[in-house]
């Protein structure tokens, strides 16, 4: 790792900021800025903690294998819209759940309340589609400021705008079409509105990161289908300087790329204590304090690292999956309440 390319904003934002989500939360209170939410993918539930004592006192999800009202198997994405959570359930492949030998499905997004009561959904529980109103491995979804929400469609190889009155309004992929050509995707990832209008697209499959106008012409990429930048790659971010955060999950790393495709810096979360051989990292956000926080999947925690890639908090036990205090399953994604930087702002 070299240390030294870190960005000099990030050190100094980390310093000023005391460097830790910690130093943001104010107690077991519901929304309140500086809590972490966590899709726990694995114990098919979102939660919301307190950084200061690790205590979720906020859940979604009755761990029930069986997409329905009260539950969302596989949660994937989340992301809190006021005091409404949004919430991509994406469902399980076959044998990644004990009571799923063949799979469970969910292919739902949806906009869940505090007292736990689905709001708006998109997609039908447990029905696997490309037609109206359904999904296909949702695996991410962005609230976008006008009100609609971008999803990423996985198994119907699309990202997909989608508005209240369940329209879709625009489409970048074929649906149900693998490729990297022309308005082509391959297991898309994620998807982010940047501040130019232009949609960055973690295109996993195709082991590429591109950002897209709305007439579909691709005006910056890293990686491709036969190269070897990139291995699966998982979700994509862009920071306020301008650079690209990518979390390479099959390579095990996260990298800071800047406008000319210059990798800046390289974390690696199977090099770090106690990790397993391929954590296959899901996510990772920089802060607003500089610090970078990871949903470490496989290695069972959400990890936040400063500029000196020191884990300054995590929530979890390194490798060991479980639903006691202090425990995680696969956790996917994780986001602090207020601190959306280089994402899509919710409001």
């Amino acid at each position: 790792m070299n240390l030294s390319r870190w960005k000099t904003w990030a050190c100094t934002a980390s310093l000023v900021a005391a460097g830790a989500i910690s130093a943001q939360a104010q107690g077991n209170v519901f929304n309140t800025p500086g809590n972490v939410v966590i899709s726990d993918q694995y114990n098919n539930r979102l939660i919301e903690v307190n950084p200061d004592n690790n205590k979720v006192f906020w859940r979604f999800g009755s761990g029930s294998s069986v997409a329905g009202p009260h539950s969302v198997v596989g949660v994937n994405d989340v992301q809190r819209v006021g005091d409404l959570t949004l919430v991509a359930g994406t469902g399980v492949p076959a044998g990644a759940e004990p009571t799923c030998p063949n799979g469970c499905a969910d292919n739902r997004v949806m906009l869940i309340g505090k007292n736990g009561v689905i709001q708006w959904q998109y997609g039908k529980a447990g029905v696997t589609g490309a037609g109206p109103d359904e999904l296909n491995a949702p695996v991410q979804n962005t609230w976008l400021p006008s009100g609609n929400v971008l999803i990423t469609d996985q198994g119907n190889m699309r990202v997909i705008e989608v508005n209240m009155a369940k329209q879709i309004v625009w489409q970048y992929g074929q649906t149900g079409v693998a490729g990297d050509g022309f308005n082509q995707l391959n297991n898309p990832n994620s998807a982010e509105l940047l501040t130019n209008g232009h949609v960055l697209i973690a295109d996993e499959s195709n082991n590429r990161v591109i950002e897209v106008k709305h007439n579909k012409q691709i005006v910056w990429s890293y990686g491709c289908a036969t190269c070897s930048e990139l291995n699966g790659a998982a979700f994509a971010s862009r920071l306020p300087d301008g650079s690209t955060l990518i979390t390479d999950g099959g390579n095990n790393r996260i990298l800071d790329v800047d406008s000319k495709g210059n990798v800046v810096w390289t974390y690696y979360t199977n090099m770090r204590a106690g990790s397993v051989s391929n954590p296959s990292p899901s996510r990772a956000l920089m802060l607003k304090n500089g610090n970078v926080l990871i949903s470490d999947q496989n290695n069972m925690q959400v990890i936040e690292i400063d500029s000196k890639f020191n884990i300054v908090w995590s929530q979890g036990q390194v490798a060991v999956p479980g639903t006691g205090f202090d425990m995680l399953n696969g956790p996917y994604d994780a986001k602090v309440i207020g601190d959306y930087t280089g994402i899509t702002s919710p409001f």
